[in-house]
């Protein structure tokens, strides 16, 4: 995928202003479904540990995928640990993992609007993942109680079958030893992308961290990538900062896998880790590119610029992709934004540093990126009226969509969206920022290769509603989906 020849002539581009001037059309929110105020489509029925209902909706701009048309999924990370109950498992609830399948469509908003589009976005799907094999769970012993006052119990979900096994976002869901075993139950997603033939998503996760593949009209498991083993941690436990100072390799504890990618063609899944691994500087992270037929991975160099962190990664062309940099600072954090920038990165004639690491793994020929931000979306979203306050804290959900005609002139989009951790009081709705570029403002931009839209959900959604249907639906598939 590394191509030197155009070392020379990207590094140029790149040491240049950006000329980018990327224009705000449309924003959205989404507070409920039509199952109710924040409710999703999930159909789940009674209480997490913390209290909450299991069919909570929020925290859905973790991560944003385009499906084809105007079909987005939208992923949850591991729940709504925001509502403390019990520190000994960093407040995670057995929330199972799932995708919500999205329509975000642009219309032409009324003449004298504020923005030149409308977006409306509804919940048509819910999706849960889980394993046709079994999964290691946590048994809840010496782990305190829920937020009623019994035992927390074992991290096992009620709705667990001889043919289902569901990924949740408890800490405790794991067994002795590397972070990297692919029957651990807990997950906590962070991005997803769709196959080019539409039948599968890829997810990746903080905890591993791990990559896994779902077959995305069921949600059950396909495949789990080998990743690194120096990305994992061999001292594992329910509380991140017991994790962090009981490791000197692997990634950070709730600091993995935060970003994904997959290449136009779709043979290429491209992820970021959020944070420096234990062994790595200040500031160095690390992208990981996976062959999705042979499983071959590299890693290479990337350096921050401004941000803290890194919450998302996209592919703008087989080399090529923008990266998410923030801060934590804005709504939910009861401060102003202040950084929240996506920034061009290149991978062409980058080090692998699979082998390296600390002041090896710095030195190495690391990711070039550009000069200045494609990008600035506190810059954007002021000069549009909101205030620094009112930017969500955590910009995370990065989806290129279908284009679109203003003034006669053909503009790419790019959709972006927040993690509201499943707060809405303090955080916000789920939002949605739809931006346009064109091939000036992003040269070498490449649309993702589907094979055909994703077909709307209408058609199906009525076998994923209610965890009768989904039960029947497990009951008719006897084998393992097959990888797409």
């Amino acid at each position: 995928m590394i191509r030197t020849s155009l070392l020379a002539a990207a590094a140029a581009c790149l040491a240049a202003p950006a000329a980018a001037t990327p224009i705000y059309l449309a924003n959205g929110q989404l507070t409920g479904s039509a199952a109710g105020s924040n409710v999703d489509l999930s159909g789940l029925t009674g209480t997490l540990e913390n209290g909450l209902p299991g069919n909570v909706l929020g925290g859905l701009g973790s991560g944003l995928a385009y499906a084809g048309g105007n079909t987005f999924y939208g992923l949850p990370d591991r729940g709504p640990n925001a509502t403390s109950y019990n520190s000994a498992v960093d407040d995670t609830s057995s929330y199972i993992a799932r995708m919500q399948t999205l329509t975000l469509a642009l219309a032409p908003s009324a003449t004298g609007s504020r923005l030149p589009f409308t977006l409306a976005p509804t919940l048509t799907a819910t999706t849960l993942f889980y394993s046709p094999t079994p999964l290691i769970y946590g048994t809840g012993a010496g782990l305190g109680n829920r937020a009623d006052g019994t035992p927390i119990g074992s991290g096992a979900p009620a709705i667990d079958t001889a043919s289902a096994y569901y990924f949740t976002g408890r800490s405790d869901n794991f067994a002795p030893g590397s972070s990297g075993n692919p029957l651990n139950a807990r997950l906590d997603p962070e991005s997803i992308r769709t196959s080019n033939d539409g039948k599968s998503v890829f997810v990746s996760d903080e905890y591993g961290p791990y990559v896994r593949q779902f077959d995305s009209t069921t949600g059950a498991l396909i495949k789990t990538f080998t990743l690194p083993a120096n990305l994992d941690v061999t001292n594992q436990s329910p509380q991140g900062a017991v994790e962090i100072s009981g490791n000197t390799v692997g990634r950070v504890a709730n600091k993995g896998m935060e970003g994904l990618a997959i290449t136009p063609d779709g043979k290429t899944l491209v992820g970021i880790i959020q944070a420096p691994l234990e062994q790595d500087m200040a500031k160095q992270l690390r992208i990981v590119t996976i062959d999705i037929a042979s499983g071959a991975t590299h890693e290479y160099g990337y350096k921050l610029t401004t941000g803290t962190g890194v919450s998302e990664i996209i592919a703008i062309n087989d080399h090529q992709f923008l990266v998410d940099e923030r801060d934590g600072k804005g709504l939910g954090d009861g401060s102003n934004a202040a950084v929240k920038q996506l920034f061009v990165a290149d991978l062409t004639g980058a080090t692998d540093i699979t082998a390296l690491s600390g002041s090896a793994a710095a030195a190495a020929t690391g990711v070039t990126k550009s000069a200045s931000p494609f990008l600035d979306l506190v810059s954007a979203l002021t000069a549009a009226g909101l205030t620094p306050a009112q930017i969500p804290s955590k910009i995370e959900g990065l989806a290129f969509g279908k284009d679109v005609t203003l003034n006669g002139q053909t503009l790419h989009t790019l959709y972006v969206a927040n993690d509201n951790d499943f707060v809405p009081a303090t955080s916000g709705p789920n939002q949605f920022f739809v931006f346009g570029f064109t091939d000036s403002d992003l040269p070498g931009y490449l649309a993702q290769q589907l094979a055909s839209a994703v077909p709307e959900p209408g058609t199906w959604a009525t076998m994923m509603l209610g965890l009768g249907a989904i039960g029947a639906l497990l009951r008719r598939r006897s084998r393992q989906p097959r990888l797409a």
